[in-house]
């Protein structure tokens, strides 16, 4: 067979079969295709039946931080007229006065589709100023921060000083001060602090928008100190009343503090016979001098009624304190005093009420501390002061469920063991 014939049956084979597929292709598309129209129409039916979704309204959020100079009228004026301005103002003053606007406090104006929504004020670590538009009103309210929280195991040595050791294990300087207050009654932190000592502190630490801001509460501590360990646990009680209290539920807080000062050192001790470093001769000294830089904080060592203050040649700007059960304590050469300080005030355990100065016969800033039992003058330094009130019986289970965890977590935890997530 020629060549020529060859590709005659081949192309005529091609044609049958290309004709027979359009052929069998026709037939399924028109079986099928009635069925598929009618799918496509009962969906655009039940479209056409369900409204649509109204879309969002556009949100938008603006975040600044507070400058010098900067007032509330200032930073609002873009997104409200100026009398609008004014009266939020007007009526703010009972919740948060907003000429108290802080440098560094950050802020958030929250518009929606351009309109002024929200106005909100971080007043500090705890709270915030929210101002909302509803309607043609404006609510003015004060609100706790959210934050998330990881419970974290801290521990370190000491080495020169708490600080120092604290920011060693990458933490900020505020768990010193959380140690030495609730460790204040045990452990003089000015001059029974040795290198050796030890910490570890179950602690929740605040995170906002995942960034650290801060702690949130400390859990459980416990701190060696020259060889004696001493635990803290905190409960809160049924009445929401709340505390540190150690193993066998007796509270942490005594009558009175070690210390009227966190940190400083003792210069000058209780005597019966000390060179005056003015006069330069021998006089009794019936109390305890702390040295600290002007301006340290200085604290009521337990809670009583302010009996006197002001100013003399001697004792320069001075306090005394009454307290139960014919106590006294006296607070002299202050630079300044506490705001709202007078006669007749009540005053708490740890309450600021001045500031170390050099006022009077003073040769540096310093705190001259006296404490008197009936009138007869006592060592502040030897001074045994009983506890307070301890956990009340019908809350011992808890409570030993509660240390019982609070240790596990302490004693197994290592210092880079991941924190657990758990939320405020």
């Amino acid at each position: 067979m020629s060549i020529r014939r060859w590709c005659v049956i081949v192309i005529l084979l091609s044609g049958f079969f290309f004709v027979s597929g359009i052929g069998t292709l026709s037939r399924a598309v028109n079986k099928t295709g009635p069925e598929k129209e009618a799918v496509i129409e009962k969906k655009a039916e039940k479209q056409m039946k369900e409204p649509a979704e109204e879309p969002s309204p556009d949100v938008r959020t603006i975040k600044g931080t507070v400058e010098k100079g900067d007032t509330a009228s200032g930073i609002l004026d873009d997104h409200l007229p100026l009398k609008t301005v004014y009266d939020i103002s007007r009526k703010s003053r009972k919740v948060f006065p907003l000429h108290r606007l802080n440098r560094g406090h950050i802020y958030r104006i929250t518009l929606e589709e351009g309109t002024f929504a929200s106005f909100e004020y971080e007043i500090d670590r705890e709270e915030k100023l929210v101002v909302c538009r509803e309607k043609e009103e404006f609510s003015i309210t004060r609100k706790p921060i959210e934050y998330d929280c990881d419970v974290k195991v801290i521990s370190g040595t000491i080495e020169a000083s708490l600080f120092s050791a604290v920011q060693k294990a990458g933490e900020g300087i505020e768990i010193a001060i959380r140690l030495s207050e609730i460790f204040a009654w045990d452990i003089d932190f000015i001059r029974d602090i040795r290198p050796g000592d030890r910490f570890r502190v179950l602690v929740k630490k605040r995170y906002k928008n995942g960034n650290p801001a801060g702690y949130e509460r400390v859990l459980a501590a416990f701190f060696t100190n020259r060889g004696n360990q001493y635990k803290a646990f905190y409960h809160e009680n049924k009445d929401g009343r709340a505390g540190y209290y150690d193993e066998n539920g007796d509270s942490m807080q005594k009558k009175f503090l070690k210390a009227p000062l966190s940190f400083s050192r003792i210069s000058s001790k209780y005597s019966n016979s000390r060179l005056h470093p003015i006069f330069k001769e021998y006089r009794p000294h019936r109390g305890v001098d702390y040295a600290a830089p002007e301006g340290t904080p200085i604290k009521a060592v337990g809670a009583g009624t302010v009996t006197a203050f002001g100013y003399n040649k001697s004792m320069g700007n001075y306090i005394s304190v009454r307290h139960p059960n014919g106590f006294k304590t006296g607070y002299n050469h202050m630079s300044r005093f506490a705001e709202g300080m007078k006669r007749n005030k009540e005053v708490e355990q740890g309450e600021v009420i001045g500031y170390v100065g050099a006022t009077g016969y003073a040769t540096g800033p310093h705190l001259d501390f006296r404490m008197k039992k009936r009138n007869k003058p006592i060592d502040p330094l030897k001074y045994e002061s009983p506890p307070a009130n301890p956990i009340n019986p019908e809350e011992m289970e808890r409570f030993r469920a509660e240390i019982s965890r609070f240790s596990e977590r302490i004693l197994t935890a290592s210092s880079d063991t991941p924190s657990d997530r758990e939320s405020t």
